[in-house]
């Protein structure tokens, strides 16, 4: 084989790979199109193509099962190329607005220390505050809520504070789930009795989740009493229970 031979094979895969990277995003294509732009990238393993099968999370196609199909197909196949996704996985997360999916493939490829640096360097540039569009918080923040890990509670308490009414459930949400009562009880409480807090689903959630969690309000019973929503009370060991909870 000479030099213009494997000039010309380098060429045609370049080639292939740079169609392929523009049709697996191409969201007025033929399903059957864009997968088979998919299995190249797949095939190709390359930086660029795992960074363009992410990018296949970033739409939805007006057909919703072929859409779902599509998606699990990707999410399965860079689950299958395991750890060396990591570093285009992290920075499509970093720079997408949706990241739902694939933060089920971090789930199933990064060790515990690296999915929390992912979920750390993802707070820092997703911090507390106004943004037109909060849905790529929202889903951290849920994904947050769904690991276990002490640090993590820490990292959740600032968005107590946010702008967005959505996000502040969701961080109500992710710190009942993580059970820090010593990193999460206080700033519930604070936040329960906080004036300028208007949402009654958000004061709703966290009486339910002291009523589960059997934390107390010591400190707060007298104002928390105050604003209990009519069906809770605080019984005599200052915990908050439903109203006919034994």
């Amino acid at each position: 084989m000479g030099i213009f031979d494997l000039l010309s094979k380098e060429g045609r895969k370049a080639g292939a790979l740079k169609k392929s990277l523009t049709r697996a995003v191409k969201k007025d294509a033929q399903s059957a199109d864009r997968m088979r732009a998919l299995e190249i990238l797949r095939d190709d393993a390359s930086d660029e193509a795992i960074y363009g099968l992410c990018r296949r999370f970033s739409f939805i196609y007006d057909k919703t099962i072929e859409d779902e199909q599509e998606k699990h197909w990707v999410e399965s196949a860079l689950i299958d190329m395991g750890e060396g996704v990591l570093p285009m996985l992290r920075k499509y997360l970093l720079d997408a607005d949706s990241i739902s999916w694939p933060l089920r493939v971090l789930d199933k490829v990064a060790p515990p220390d690296q999915i929390f640096e992912i979920i750390n360097e993802l707070v820092e540039r997703n911090e507390p505050g106004y943004v037109r569009d909060p849905s790529k918080k929202i889903q951290m923040l849920t994904y947050m809520g769904e690991h276990r890990e002490p640090r993590i509670s820490d990292l959740l308490v600032p968005y107590l504070e946010d702008m967005d009414e959505g996000v502040r459930f969701t961080t109500v949400e992710s710190l009942v789930r993580q059970k820090s009562e010593a990193v999460a009880r206080e700033p519930l409480l604070k936040h329960f009795i906080k004036p300028e807090e208007e949402s009654g689903r958000i004061k709703i959630r966290i009486a339910e989740g002291f009523a589960d969690l059997g934390w107390e309000v010591k400190g707060f019973r007298g104002t928390v009493e105050k604003l209990l929503p009519d069906q809770f009370l605080v019984d005599g060991k200052g915990r908050i229970k439903r109203k006919g909870q034994g």
